[in-house]
């Protein structure tokens, strides 16, 4: 499905679900037209719409009735390809189980592993769900994948905001003729709101936080470990690990980093840039920390610069945030609480929690391996460009750049 680029879907039926915000899915349409797919497209909701190519069918029913809906179309279509945005969302996991039982081809859209630069196409299933092998051996003994240079995607944050906001303005506008759909996140017009705080936000914290970032790089390099959160209702945290909370999550690196971690060292827990709108997790954090008696050791963050702050960092916790791989990259000790394609011996430390403080001082990442795993993992499940932004690729109206181009 990556390899042979574009042209693996030449002749296919293919079914697009729902996509990222924004018009992504549309442009990847004209250009699997383009290599002679025949393109259907399903709307849940006015925002679906707003973004959708022409002829695409709406389904207004109610849940119960998306599994008839569904089925009825992978035949009417003779769909042979099925094409989805995450495959935690309700109306994805019925129509996966659907495909799978039909013995369809499914391709998973999720935001890149490797990132900034690339997004993540997988078959049959990202993340916890993902089949690809998790043995080091697999890996060592592979020779390392040949990769293009990566083409810099650049910032994306605002065009972000901006599908985001017209997404869910079309949702509520176009409603009454959607009225059963029940979106995986409140879909409202107050979800503007979270946005447009996101960014005074950012200016807030990047104002608040000056000269932290110096101090971290210099007086406390090498002495405090980077605790990266996640979004806090991303499926990343309700199916592929234990926390029911990013708070739980929290709470639970806090605790074993009081009882165990020298007394030298800090905590730096990172907030999500996307999840800067909705929650601030600073009383919380203020509260347990004060309880453990770490008040002075534990450093609640918002803004500061990501690829830096793992240069300096002495060890990285995470649920299972692709920021582990960047570690990974940077040959830092990374310890991983919840499922994640990289979590393999030889790559992330294996041990418990409580036992990462001290033995990761020691702990050595295999060097080679993560040269095969991470060759490997762009090869089969990444490409390079963004959903939001579109890079200047004359064969791409998505603005993907694929490994092999199709010629008409």
């Amino acid at each position: 499905m990556i390899k042979s680029g574009l042209s693996a879907f030449r002749g296919r039926h293919i079914l697009l679900l729902q996509g990222p915000v924004g018009p992504f899915f549309s442009r990847l349409a004209r250009d699997l037209e383009w290599v002679g797919a025949i393109v259907t497209k399903i709307d849940f909701n006015g925002g679906d719409w707003l973004f959708s190519p022409a002829g695409s069918i709406a389904f207004r029913g109610r849940m119960e009735e998306w599994p008839v809906f569904f089925d009825q179309v992978l035949v009417s279509r003779q769909i042979d390809v099925v094409l989805l945005f995450g495959d935690c969302r309700p109306i994805h996991r019925v129509a996966y189980a659907i495909a799978i039982k039909r013995r369809l081809e499914i391709g998973v859209f999720e935001e890149g592993y490797i990132r900034p630069d690339y997004i993540t196409l997988e078959r049959f299933g990202v993340n916890g769900h993902s089949r690809i092998p998790n043995t080091p051996d697999f890996y060592v003994n592979m020779p390392p994948a040949d990769i293009p240079p990566t083409r810099n995607v650049g910032k994306t944050f605002w065009y972000a905001v901006l599908w985001s906001i017209l997404y869910y303005l079309a949702s509520v506008l176009l409603r009454p003729l959607f009225h059963h759909y029940k979106h995986h996140r409140p879909l409202t017009l107050w979800e503007a709101w979270p946005w447009v705080r996101s960014c005074w936000r950012k200016f807030y914290f990047a104002l608040k936080e000056r000269g932290i970032q110096a101090e971290l790089q210099s007086t406390f390099s090498g002495q405090f470990y980077l605790v990266p959160l996640q979004v806090y209702n991303d499926a990343q945290i309700h199916v592929h690990s234990d926390f029911e909370t990013v708070e739980a999550f929290i709470c639970h690196v806090i605790s074993s980093f009081a009882r165990f971690a020298p007394s030298d060292t800090l905590l730096v827990i990172k907030h999500h840039p996307r999840d800067r709108g909705y929650l601030d997790y600073t009383v919380m954090i203020q509260n347990f920390v004060k309880i453990h008696g770490v008040e002075k050791r534990v450093l609640y963050i918002h803004d500061l610069h990501l690829p830096t702050l793992l240069q300096h960092a002495r060890g990285i916790v995470v649920v299972n945030s692709t920021v582990g791989l960047s570690a990974l990259m940077r040959k830092k000790p990374t310890k991983v609480c919840g499922t994640a394609v990289y979590d393999i011996e030889g790559l992330t430390f294996q041990g418990a929690l409580d036992d990462f403080w001290i033995s990761s001082q020691d702990y050595k990442i295999t060097k080679d391996l993560f040269e095969h795993f991470r060759s490997y993992l762009i090869e089969r499940t990444q490409v390079n460009g963004s959903f939001y932004r579109r890079l200047d690729v004359a064969q791409s109206n998505a603005g993907l750049v694929w490994p092999v181009f199709p010629v008409r």
